[in-house]
């Protein structure tokens, strides 16, 4: 019989959770789900891993519960698995703008210094796009938005957001949103649009907190 308490066993398996999540390449791996379902070869790419590495850290995460898998055929498929799991990221981001420093001088300046002006709020727009009032483009890749995405955004992919420009209106704001608070996507088409003399700003964070807010989805 164990002779740890119940609360010390409880914590343990807690901190098996956390340590899961001690990894850059986790927390980009867990982004890049939270938009669709992946293969571990789909996932090497995304994320610039080798499939071997890619493999071990998505074994690791699915034995602490972050994550599911199915095989479909010869290919093993994962998902993230529970919404409760993107809750915790976020409560990660949010930690670390208020209390490391460094987190603060990464995103003062790469993410302020490309766009200092206030994003949208997820209320916001979504009133905004029932006001028929705005524009609403998803620069993420076209398998993500084909995945799922916000009703009435447009698919544009940032590579190819040039080509979409003559069909925009210039009288409506265009909101850009992408994968999440740290996706550079929504970033560099808001600073585009901005040069070609659209009014845009960027969704306050990204598709899958959007979804994961209960907010309408296509």
């Amino acid at each position: 019989m164990s002779s740890l308490s119940p609360k010390f066993e409880l914590f343990t398996q807690f901190a098996e959770i956390a340590k899961a999540l001690g990894s850059p390449h986790r927390l980009v791996i867990l982004e890049l789900l939270a938009q669709r379902e992946r293969s571990v070869d789909d996932l090497a790419s995304a994320a610039r891993l080798s499939v071997a590495n890619a493999s071990q850290h998505l074994r690791l995460m699915r034995k602490v519960g972050l994550l599911v898998s199915r095989r479909n055929g010869t290919q093993i498929l994962y998902r993230v698995s529970d919404p409760a799991v993107l809750d915790l990221v976020t409560s990660l981001h949010r930690v670390g703008e208020r209390n490391l420093a460094e987190v603060r001088e990464i995103v003062g300046g790469y993410f302020r210094q490309r766009d200092a002006l206030e994003p949208v709020s997820r209320e916001e727009l979504a009133q905004r796009m029932r006001d028929g009032l705005v524009t609403v483009l998803d620069v993420r890749p076209e398998d993500e938005f084909d995945a799922g995405h916000l009703p009435q955004a447009i698919k544009a992919p940032l590579r190819e957001l040039e080509k979409h420009l003559r069909d925009l209106p210039k009288d409506r704001e265009v909101v850009a949103y992408c994968r999440g608070p740290y996706c550079v996507f929504s970033f560099e088409a808001v600073a585009l649009l901005r040069e070609h003399g659209f009014t845009a700003r960027r969704l306050e964070d990204g598709f899958p907190e959007w979804k994961a807010a209960g907010m309408p989805i296509a």
